[in-house]
Protein backbone atom coordinates (compact mmCIF):
# COMPACT_ATOMS: atom_id res chain seq x y z
CA UNK A 1 0.00 0.00 0.00
CA UNK A 2 1.50 3.35 -1.06
CA UNK A 3 0.53 6.53 0.92
CA UNK A 4 -0.03 9.40 -0.93
CA UNK A 5 0.47 12.77 0.18
CA UNK A 6 -2.34 15.20 -1.36
CA UNK A 7 -3.63 19.35 -1.01
CA UNK A 8 -7.31 20.18 -1.39
CA UNK A 9 -7.47 24.14 -2.98
CA UNK A 10 -10.70 25.83 -5.02
CA UNK A 11 -11.25 28.38 -7.24
CA UNK A 12 -14.46 29.98 -6.89
CA UNK A 13 -15.89 26.11 -4.88
CA UNK A 14 -14.15 24.54 -8.47
CA UNK A 15 -12.27 22.30 -6.83
CA UNK A 16 -9.20 20.09 -6.77
CA UNK A 17 -6.89 17.64 -5.27
CA UNK A 18 -3.10 19.05 -5.96
CA UNK A 19 -0.13 16.32 -5.90
CA UNK A 20 3.03 17.88 -5.63
CA UNK A 21 4.59 14.94 -8.28
CA UNK A 22 8.37 16.65 -8.68
CA UNK A 23 10.47 14.32 -6.72
CA UNK A 24 8.10 10.86 -5.65
CA UNK A 25 6.32 10.25 -9.27
CA UNK A 26 3.25 8.94 -8.78
CA UNK A 27 1.93 6.71 -11.64
CA UNK A 28 -2.10 6.88 -11.05
CA UNK A 29 -4.46 5.02 -13.00
CA UNK A 30 -7.86 6.02 -14.13
CA UNK A 31 -9.44 4.01 -11.67
CA UNK A 32 -7.76 5.28 -8.66
CA UNK A 33 -8.13 9.08 -10.00
CA UNK A 34 -11.66 8.72 -10.09
CA UNK A 35 -11.98 6.78 -6.80
CA UNK A 36 -10.19 9.77 -5.11
CA UNK A 37 -12.57 12.60 -6.82
CA UNK A 38 -15.74 10.46 -5.53
CA UNK A 39 -17.57 12.90 -3.26
CA UNK A 40 -18.71 9.52 -1.19
CA UNK A 41 -15.64 6.86 -1.12
CA UNK A 42 -12.51 9.42 -1.79
CA UNK A 43 -11.89 12.67 -0.92
CA UNK A 44 -14.07 14.63 -3.25
CA UNK A 45 -12.94 16.72 -5.92
CA UNK A 46 -14.15 18.19 -9.53
CA UNK A 47 -10.39 16.92 -10.95
CA UNK A 48 -6.74 15.55 -9.83
CA UNK A 49 -3.72 18.20 -10.70
CA UNK A 50 0.12 17.21 -10.72
CA UNK A 51 2.60 19.71 -10.54
CA UNK A 52 5.51 18.65 -11.93
CA UNK A 53 9.20 19.83 -12.98
CA UNK A 54 9.39 20.00 -16.61
CA UNK A 55 12.44 21.96 -18.88
CA UNK A 56 12.55 25.51 -19.46
CA UNK A 57 8.92 26.54 -17.21
CA UNK A 58 8.63 26.88 -13.28
CA UNK A 59 6.26 23.81 -13.81
CA UNK A 60 4.20 21.38 -15.55
CA UNK A 61 0.03 21.22 -14.68
CA UNK A 62 -1.39 17.79 -15.46
CA UNK A 63 -4.89 17.91 -15.11
CA UNK A 64 -7.32 14.74 -14.66
CA UNK A 65 -11.09 14.93 -14.99
CA UNK A 66 -12.90 13.25 -11.53
CA UNK A 67 -13.94 10.31 -14.26
CA UNK A 68 -9.61 10.15 -14.07
CA UNK A 69 -9.68 10.99 -17.83
CA UNK A 70 -6.71 12.84 -18.68
CA UNK A 71 -8.36 16.61 -19.40
CA UNK A 72 -8.34 19.70 -21.22
CA UNK A 73 -7.36 22.99 -20.00
CA UNK A 74 -8.73 23.59 -16.98
CA UNK A 75 -9.06 27.56 -16.11
CA UNK A 76 -9.35 27.16 -12.26
CA UNK A 77 -7.72 24.38 -12.04
CA UNK A 78 -4.56 26.57 -13.76
CA UNK A 79 -4.99 29.43 -10.77
CA UNK A 80 -5.15 26.74 -8.11
CA UNK A 81 -1.97 25.31 -8.98
CA UNK A 82 -0.26 28.79 -9.40
CA UNK A 83 -1.41 29.50 -6.10
CA UNK A 84 -0.21 25.50 -4.84
CA UNK A 85 3.05 26.69 -6.86
CA UNK A 86 3.35 29.75 -4.42
CA UNK A 87 2.67 28.03 -1.47
CA UNK A 88 5.15 25.63 -2.45
CA UNK A 89 7.87 28.42 -2.30
CA UNK A 90 8.39 27.47 -6.53
CA UNK A 91 7.53 30.92 -7.52
CA UNK A 92 7.09 34.47 -6.27
CA UNK A 93 4.81 36.86 -7.91
CA UNK A 94 4.85 35.98 -11.13
CA UNK A 95 4.83 32.18 -12.67
CA UNK A 96 4.73 30.69 -16.56
CA UNK A 97 4.01 27.01 -16.73
CA UNK A 98 3.30 24.16 -19.28
CA UNK A 99 -0.12 23.28 -19.72
CA UNK A 100 -1.89 20.78 -22.15
CA UNK A 101 -2.60 23.44 -24.46
CA UNK A 102 0.66 24.88 -23.96
CA UNK A 103 2.27 27.39 -22.49
CA UNK A 104 0.61 30.14 -19.81
CA UNK A 105 1.73 33.30 -17.66
CA UNK A 106 0.24 34.18 -14.50
CA UNK A 107 0.79 36.64 -11.67
CA UNK A 108 -0.45 36.75 -8.27
CA UNK A 109 -2.32 40.41 -7.08
CA UNK A 110 -3.71 41.68 -4.40
CA UNK A 111 -5.11 37.99 -3.52
CA UNK A 112 -6.08 37.62 -7.05
CA UNK A 113 -4.72 34.89 -9.72
CA UNK A 114 -4.53 36.40 -13.04
CA UNK A 115 -4.40 33.52 -15.39
CA UNK A 116 -3.34 34.06 -19.18
CA UNK A 117 -5.55 32.27 -21.35
CA UNK A 118 -4.68 31.32 -24.65
CA UNK A 119 -5.84 33.31 -28.00
CA UNK A 120 -9.66 32.56 -29.33
CA UNK A 121 -9.46 32.94 -33.25
CA UNK A 122 -12.89 32.09 -33.18
CA UNK A 123 -16.67 32.13 -32.14
CA UNK A 124 -18.98 30.24 -34.24
CA UNK A 125 -22.62 31.67 -34.36
CA UNK A 126 -25.39 29.18 -34.12
CA UNK A 127 -28.95 29.45 -34.66
CA UNK A 128 -29.53 28.26 -30.38
CA UNK A 129 -26.06 28.87 -29.37
CA UNK A 130 -21.90 29.47 -29.66
CA UNK A 131 -19.46 27.81 -29.58
CA UNK A 132 -16.00 28.37 -28.62
CA UNK A 133 -12.50 26.91 -27.84
CA UNK A 134 -10.60 28.56 -24.91
CA UNK A 135 -8.17 25.77 -24.32
CA UNK A 136 -11.78 23.28 -23.64
CA UNK A 137 -14.51 23.21 -25.91
CA UNK A 138 -18.01 25.64 -24.83
CA UNK A 139 -21.21 25.39 -25.60
CA UNK A 140 -22.78 28.79 -24.61
CA UNK A 141 -26.56 29.23 -24.63
CA UNK A 142 -28.23 32.41 -23.31
CA UNK A 143 -31.68 31.57 -21.04
CA UNK A 144 -33.80 33.33 -18.94
CA UNK A 145 -34.10 32.57 -15.27
CA UNK A 146 -31.01 31.18 -15.01
CA UNK A 147 -31.24 30.68 -11.29
CA UNK A 148 -34.16 27.97 -11.45
CA UNK A 149 -32.84 26.18 -14.76
CA UNK A 150 -32.60 22.76 -14.54
CA UNK A 151 -28.35 22.89 -15.58
CA UNK A 152 -27.85 19.08 -15.25
CA UNK A 153 -30.81 17.77 -17.37
CA UNK A 154 -30.25 20.07 -20.10
CA UNK A 155 -26.13 20.58 -19.77
CA UNK A 156 -26.39 16.78 -20.22
CA UNK A 157 -28.36 16.56 -23.44
CA UNK A 158 -26.44 18.62 -25.03
CA UNK A 159 -23.10 16.39 -24.27
CA UNK A 160 -24.77 13.74 -25.16
CA UNK A 161 -26.57 14.49 -28.46
CA UNK A 162 -25.50 13.23 -31.84
CA UNK A 163 -23.38 16.32 -32.79
CA UNK A 164 -21.16 16.22 -29.50
CA UNK A 165 -21.41 12.46 -28.30
CA UNK A 166 -17.93 11.64 -29.79
CA UNK A 167 -15.62 13.93 -27.44
CA UNK A 168 -18.23 15.89 -25.69
CA UNK A 169 -18.58 19.10 -24.64
CA UNK A 170 -18.82 21.66 -21.62
CA UNK A 171 -22.10 23.37 -21.74
CA UNK A 172 -22.66 27.00 -20.70
CA UNK A 173 -25.97 28.70 -19.53
CA UNK A 174 -25.84 32.54 -18.98
CA UNK A 175 -27.83 35.54 -18.23
CA UNK A 176 -27.09 38.91 -18.20
CA UNK A 177 -27.29 40.56 -14.60
CA UNK A 178 -26.60 44.11 -15.58
CA UNK A 179 -24.22 45.68 -18.35
CA UNK A 180 -21.04 44.54 -16.68
CA UNK A 181 -21.63 41.36 -15.69
CA UNK A 182 -22.81 37.65 -16.26
CA UNK A 183 -23.93 34.91 -14.09
CA UNK A 184 -23.04 31.31 -15.80
CA UNK A 185 -23.48 28.07 -14.83
CA UNK A 186 -21.83 25.13 -16.34
CA UNK A 187 -22.43 21.11 -17.47
CA UNK A 188 -18.71 20.10 -17.07
CA UNK A 189 -17.80 16.56 -19.25
CA UNK A 190 -15.36 14.50 -17.50
CA UNK A 191 -17.26 15.59 -14.13
CA UNK A 192 -20.39 14.51 -16.06
CA UNK A 193 -22.40 17.05 -13.61
CA UNK A 194 -23.02 20.73 -12.69
CA UNK A 195 -19.93 22.20 -11.21
CA UNK A 196 -19.71 25.62 -8.55
CA UNK A 197 -17.83 27.46 -11.45
CA UNK A 198 -15.52 26.80 -14.66
CA UNK A 199 -13.20 28.89 -15.44
CA UNK A 200 -12.40 28.15 -19.56
CA UNK A 201 -16.38 27.94 -19.37
CA UNK A 202 -16.83 31.78 -18.19
CA UNK A 203 -13.83 32.46 -20.33
CA UNK A 204 -16.09 31.76 -23.16
CA UNK A 205 -19.06 33.11 -21.80
CA UNK A 206 -17.70 36.22 -21.48
CA UNK A 207 -15.81 36.46 -24.91
CA UNK A 208 -19.45 35.71 -26.06
CA UNK A 209 -21.03 38.79 -23.87
CA UNK A 210 -18.64 40.88 -25.42
CA UNK A 211 -20.03 40.44 -29.18
CA UNK A 212 -22.91 43.01 -27.50
CA UNK A 213 -20.03 45.43 -27.16
CA UNK A 214 -19.54 44.89 -23.68
CA UNK A 215 -16.14 46.03 -22.80
CA UNK A 216 -13.55 44.41 -20.38
CA UNK A 217 -13.35 43.75 -17.89
CA UNK A 218 -16.70 41.23 -17.70
CA UNK A 219 -17.68 39.97 -14.04
CA UNK A 220 -19.08 37.12 -13.96
CA UNK A 221 -21.23 35.39 -11.38
CA UNK A 222 -20.66 31.95 -10.30
CA UNK A 223 -22.90 29.30 -7.74
CA UNK A 224 -19.08 29.34 -6.08
CA UNK A 225 -17.82 32.76 -6.28
CA UNK A 226 -17.08 35.80 -8.48
CA UNK A 227 -14.49 36.03 -11.91
CA UNK A 228 -13.50 38.49 -14.11
CA UNK A 229 -12.16 38.08 -17.50
CA UNK A 230 -10.25 40.84 -19.51
CA UNK A 231 -9.48 40.55 -22.55
CA UNK A 232 -8.50 42.27 -26.45
CA UNK A 233 -11.05 42.49 -28.78
CA UNK A 234 -9.04 42.30 -31.90
CA UNK A 235 -11.62 41.92 -34.40
CA UNK A 236 -15.19 40.73 -33.79
CA UNK A 237 -14.82 37.02 -33.01
CA UNK A 238 -10.73 37.44 -32.48
CA UNK A 239 -9.43 37.46 -28.87
CA UNK A 240 -6.19 38.26 -27.69
CA UNK A 241 -4.41 39.42 -23.62
CA UNK A 242 -7.32 37.72 -22.25
CA UNK A 243 -7.25 37.08 -18.20
CA UNK A 244 -9.05 35.00 -15.97
CA UNK A 245 -8.79 36.76 -12.55
CA UNK A 246 -10.18 35.22 -9.35
CA UNK A 247 -9.56 34.03 -6.00
CA UNK A 248 -7.59 30.20 -5.63
CA UNK A 249 -7.84 29.15 -1.99
CA UNK A 250 -5.82 25.88 0.23
CA UNK A 251 -8.89 23.88 1.90
CA UNK A 252 -6.51 21.38 3.81
CA UNK A 253 -4.32 18.38 3.48
CA UNK A 254 -3.91 14.74 3.76
CA UNK A 255 -2.67 11.31 3.18
CA UNK A 256 -4.32 8.34 0.79
CA UNK A 257 -3.92 4.85 0.64
CA UNK A 258 -3.76 3.65 -2.26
Amino acid sequence: MTLLSFHKYHGTGNDFIMIDNRETHYNLTQETIAAMCHRRFGIGADGLILLQDVAAYDFQMVYYNANGTEGSMCGNGGRCTVQFAKDLGLIDQQAHFLAVDGSHQASLKEGLIHLKMQNVKEIASCPDYFFVDTGSPHYVAWVDDLPQYDVFKEGKAIRNNEHFKEEGTNVNFIEKVDAHTLQVRTYERGVEDETYSCGTGVTAAALVYSLQDVPSPIHIQTKGGKLQVSFQQDSPHVFSEIYLIGPAQKVFEGTYNI
